[in-house]
């Protein structure tokens, strides 16, 4: 069987050792402040140790491999400060999305709304959920700090990786927001949804893993300039493999219903690339159907349908094949070291073509 590109250098397992002892940490730091913060620990192990690509650490080891960087455990260590960077934006957008779930299982907000209707407690359980998944969030991005800092790592090492850290992290935030805008001015420009890709998903999911690694091992201009060559494209490439998977994904292996994206009202280039090519009924029926809750089995079918018809699927599909193409040649051009550069190829065709 062929091996997973995640799993070269036993990468996944040691990301993961390193998340689990972190995290049995903060679960008795909590456990000491007040037994009530256990559910808590519950939730962000479940949600941290219980699925995941690992994409984020795998994509920032291979650019500090392919920038000469010493395989090292404390290198891994700070890396899987990155799944906590992603747990946190997760745990936000699907609050905002009012996401009901997350790889098959109840969405963090979803869950403790749960809690709060089993125990019986005052109040409203919809808005404890939201509470709590705004603070579980909160408290992921606050302990990445935390993992990256005590990681082990020469502390003037860190310093020099900090400003990627702080602008992927930034970044990620400006995009989360232009995505709410988008949804909420239904903009339907293809540009509008490019950017929000751009920000939202597409550099803190690939280009900028890929720079932290790089400036870990203290690669030059040249390599960095590079990896932004092959990691914006790639990034985007993955989003857009998101957008679609978001309308025409198998339920069973996306862990979350079907058309979600529909009924979330995401202004995707999908969607965007739907609008410009239809007519005025089918704009109307889209512009009708996207953003409702409610959305049924069939609604969703017409709306695929008119997806599919416009031409918005077969562009869309075409421009994942062009961006990936472009993102390979920047990375077969780049001075990378070669088995970092196969690994790094087998990571973008793992990126985009996927059914989860």
């Amino acid at each position: 069987m062929t091996m997973h590109p995640v799993d070269r250098a036993a990468l996944r397992p040691r990301v993961e050792k390193a998340l689990a002892v972190f995290l049995a940490e903060r679960r008795t730091h909590m456990a000491a402040i007040d037994d009530g913060l256990l559910p808590l620990a519950d939730a962000v192990e479940s949600f941290i140790l219980g699925g995941g690509k690992r994409l984020r650490p795998a994509f920032a080891y291979w650019g500090y491999r392919g920038a000469g960087g010493d395989d090292r455990d404390d290198v891994v260590t700070a890396l899987a400060s990155l799944e906590l960077v992603q747990a946190s934006a997760l745990m936000h957008d699907d609050l905002m999305d009012a996401s009901d779930t997350r790889r098959g299982e109840p969405s963090v907000h979803r869950r403790f709304e749960a809690l709060h209707r089993q125990r019986s407690w005052q109040g409203e359980p919809g808005g404890f959920g939201a509470a709590a998944a705004l603070l579980l969030g909160d408290l992921c991005l606050v302990w990445s700090d935390e993992l990256l800092h005590g990681s082990g790592l020469d502390p003037a090492v860190v310093a020099h990786a900090r400003p990627v850290y702080d602008l992927m992290r930034t970044e990620v935030m400006v995009g989360q927001y232009l995505d709410v805008l988008t949804q909420a001015s239904a903009d339907t420009s293809v540009s509008r949804a490019s950017k929000v890709a751009r920000f939202k998903s597409a550099k803190y999911t690939v280009e900028h893993p890929l720079l932290f690694g790089a400036a870990l091992a203290g690669a030059p201009a040249e390599l960095s300039e590079a990896y932004s060559a092959f990691g914006l494209p790639l990034g985007e490439a993955f989003q857009l493999r998101d957008d679609v998977l978001g309308v025409f994904g198998d339920p069973a292996a996306t862990g979350k219903p079907a058309g979600d994206d529909l009924r979330e009202g995401k202004r995707t280039y999908l969607i965007a690339k739907a609008f410009e090519g239809a007519g005025p009924d089918d704009r109307a029926a889209l512009a009708a159907g996207l953003g409702r809750p409610d959305l049924d089995e069939a609604g969703v079918a017409r709306l695929r349908q008119i997806i599919t018809d416009t031409g918005a699927l077969a562009q869309t599909e075409a421009y994942i094949r062009q961006l990936t193409d472009t993102a390979l040649a920047a990375l077969a051009a780049a001075p990378v070291e070669p088995e970092a550069a196969e690994v790094l190829r087998a990571l973008a065709d793992a990126a985009v073509r996927r059914a989860t």
